[in-house]
């Protein structure tokens, strides 16, 4: 399962709040400077197959690697705002933590 932060948690709440959409889709797609990416999109619907974090959906196949994780968000004016994936799962990770290989 993935932990979520108050943070994450709360910024999920005002993205939401702002566009038509109803969730936020984390996934894992192949490429990256170390082998897989993290992404983020909006969702108007979920799958039925799709693990629900409150207002967050992860489909099956991007589960198996985001298992154990948590998802935070920071916001600090030298790296600015966005996601923060914990993995354990990860064996290495790239410099601005966007990609990982297991």
């Amino acid at each position: 399962m993935i932990t979520l932060t108050e943070n994450a948690k709360k910024q999920i709440s005002e993205i939401l709040s702002e566009e038509d959409a109803k969730y936020v889709r984390a996934y894992i797609s192949g490429g990256g400077c170390s082998g897989f990416n993290y992404g983020f999109t909006l969702e108007t619907e979920k799958d039925n197959d799709d693990f629900v974090i409150d207002n967050l959906i992860v489909d099956p196949m991007s589960m198996q690697y985001f298992n154990n994780s948590s998802i935070d968000f920071t916001s600090d004016k030298l790296n600015g705002s966005q996601f923060v994936i914990k993995n354990p799962n990860a064996k290495s990770t790239c410099g601005c933590g966007s990609s990982f290989s297991v």
